[in-house]
């Protein structure tokens, strides 16, 4: 059976694989930004803080992920929670360094100006300074994003959804006539969602950021 006929024959499970896939690295990007994000207000303002976060962070991201899921699956058992878990603690790091980088790149002089008319602090940080953060932060969602594509196949290790489990399958069954079928098409399934999940940001940034902050 050549690779054709197999996406042929389990197109089914392949969409269903692909589907879970998306929505587990949707869901944690989600969670990763709301937090990272909180994480980038609350720390910027200070030096030590915001390298404190980075650093936290950046830690995280050097434990492998095979180690980090097989560390949670005796706290939270198999499944979806440690996937969701790992995938949100991963995603953290481009996002809390960049809403810092973003928050902290704000023009001094415009927050100024909104203190100048009366607004509050949480009204400056609302209306004016996460606005014109807001390009490195898509930015730092975007890598985030790309990243987790990757490591959620692992997560086939945890029992967890994805198209890691093709990819998984295919390695357990090295030798027999589909193994290399079932590789490359998780494979190419997570680089054809990835390249799709780009493309949605593209048009995010395009709907949410103002020509002349692109420019």
């Amino acid at each position: 059976m050549n690779f054709w006929e197999y996406l042929g024959s389990r197109h089914q499970q392949l969409l269903a694989d692909a589907f879970q896939h998306a929505s587990a690295v949707f869901q944690c990007m989600v969670l990763a930004t709301l937090i990272g994000v909180l994480v980038g207000v609350v720390t910027y303002r200070t030096e030590w803080a915001g390298h404190l976060a980075t650093l936290t962070t950046s830690t995280i991201l050097t434990v492998p992920s095979l180690a980090l899921i097989g560390l949670l699956i005796p706290v939270v058992g198999l499944g979806v929670a440690p996937t969701v878990i790992a995938l949100t603690l991963y995603g953290l790091l481009p996002i809390v360094r960049n809403a810092i980088v973003g928050l902290r790149g704000v023009d001094p002089d415009l927050v100024d100006a909104a203190r100048g008319i009366g607004m509050s602090r949480p009204a400056r940080l609302l209306r004016v300074e996460l606005p014109l953060a807001w390009p490195p932060i898509l930015t730092g969602i975007r890598v985030a994003t790309q990243m987790l594509m990757g490591i959620a196949a692992v997560a086939a290790y945890a029992s967890g959804p994805g198209l890691g489990n093709e990819i998984f399958r295919g390695l357990a069954s090295l030798g027999s006539k589909n193994a290399l079928n079932q590789v490359l098409a998780g494979t190419l399934g997570i680089v054809i969602l990835a390249l799709l999940f780009d493309a949605g940001y593209v048009l995010l940034g395009r709907l949410t950021i103002p020509r002349g902050i692109r420019a």
